[in-house]
């Protein structure tokens, strides 16, 4: 024979903060609680990226799988991974005036990682 334990119900007791709510205050309620609940994983997503994350950025900005594979790799390698490699190659392109293809090309052919890393405050 299995026993179970007996479960004291105590909703009622529980939810008396609300029972002076209207539907509406209720409604808010929930989104205000639903909100804090999502607020963490929003933080951790604005905070942090993946090398897929990466990549896609790479693509868009009209370079080939091939070429946004390597440079999401050595912008980790060095070190910049949370700059973003966009933005990576953005900075050279600023820095040497150059166009965004030319600044990847460069950064495919390990060139410029130094400038970028010194423009960035990024000890090597």
């Amino acid at each position: 024979m299995i026993r179970r334990a007996t479960r004291i119900d105590d909703i009622e007791k529980r939810r008396e903060h609300l029972n002076d709510l209207t539907d509406e205050q209720l409604k808010a309620r929930f989104w205000e609680l639903a909100g804090k609940t999502v607020d963490p994983l929003i933080d951790l997503a604005y905070k942090n990226t993946t090398p897929a994350i990466e990549r896609s950025v790479v693509l868009r900005m009209g370079f080939s799988s091939i070429e946004a594979k390597d440079i999401v790799e050595k912008t980790i390698k060095h070190g910049l991974i949370s700059k973003g490699a966009g933005h990576v190659i953005y900075r050279l392109s600023q820095l040497d005036k150059i166009s965004i293809r030319d600044a990847g090309q460069a950064l495919i052919n390990n060139k410029g990682w130094d400038k970028v890393k010194k423009s960035f405050e990024v000890s090597s």
